[in-house]
């Protein structure tokens, strides 16, 4: 029988934004065999790396996940592609997002989907703004009237 680890201290330490902390307590869990928790360890992680501004770690982690076999879940999705799009990195942020659609996960809310339509909409990509709109408004999701704004001018515009 695995012993469970509660995975509250790591949450707690990655609030504080102590990712040093959270990787000792995460080498003690491994060093000692305790059952982490699939993806909720890397979802803190990955969310304390996006607070603290330091997206290409948070991509390094991904990668990580992904090699182990893991499926990341709307979550992760949603800090990648937030973390990306508020770094300026536009396309990364739209592979996150195919990817994501690849492997039918289906954002919990639309954070996502509106913050990826309204930096797009900034890096005048209306294109691929509309696409995103597309699949958000299949949800009823709407984004907020500034970034539909954008949107609309700017594909008039095109």
């Amino acid at each position: 029988m695995a012993l469970r680890f509660n995975t509250h201290v790591v949450s707690n330490l990655a609030k504080e934004q102590k990712l040093e902390d959270v990787d000792k307590v995460l080498w003690l869990v491994k060093e000692y065999r305790l059952n982490p928790g699939s993806n909720l360890v890397y979802n803190v992680r990955i969310e304390g790396l996006y607070k603290l501004k330091r997206t290409r770690e948070l991509k390094d982690l991904y990668r990580e996940m992904l090699s182990k076999g893991m499926m990341p879940d709307w979550v992760i999705y949603n800090l990648l592609i937030v973390g990306f799009c508020k770094e300026g990195m536009l396309e990364e942020a739209k592979r996150v997002y195919e990817e994501m659609g690849k492997k039918r996960v289906v954002p919990g809310e639309g954070q996502c989907y509106f913050s990826l339509i309204h930096y797009l909409c900034q890096g005048e990509d209306f294109e691929a703004a509309m696409g995103v709109y597309k699949h958000a408004m299949v949800k009823n999701w709407m984004p907020g009237f500034k970034t539909m704004k954008m949107l609309v001018n700017g594909l008039v515009k095109n």
